[in-house]
């Protein structure tokens, strides 16, 4: 037995470390509802391919900033940069994050 992890194999004695991200307060007055159910019906009928439905992803997270439920950061940080990408196939496409359908 490790004197370190102890009996079960925990870290007994270290401070646990929160992850910088992923962890925010739940929507439990649910004010963004309508954003979810978008991005989560996109999800469905786009076969669960999250590229396709990355204009609700943003706006799912846009909410989320506006009314405090997560820390407020550049959309381009989280991956929503306006410009060329190229794809795995090496074919340059126009990403559009503005999009409204």
């Amino acid at each position: 037995m490790s004197a370190a992890g102890g009996a079960f194999g925990g870290n007994r004695g270290l401070r646990p470390v929160p992850p910088e991200k992923g962890i925010f307060p739940l929507d439990h007055m649910h004010l963004c509802d309508l954003e979810k159910i978008e991005y989560l019906n996109c999800l469905k009928t786009a076969g669960h391919q999250s590229e396709k439905c990355r204009q609700f992803s943003k706006k799912y997270l846009q909410c989320r900033m506006e009314k405090n439920l997560m820390a407020k950061q550049d959309l381009g940080e989280l991956g929503f940069k306006e410009s060329n990408v190229e794809t795995p196939g090496g074919n340059i496409t126009d990403r559009v994050d503005n999009q409204e359908q």
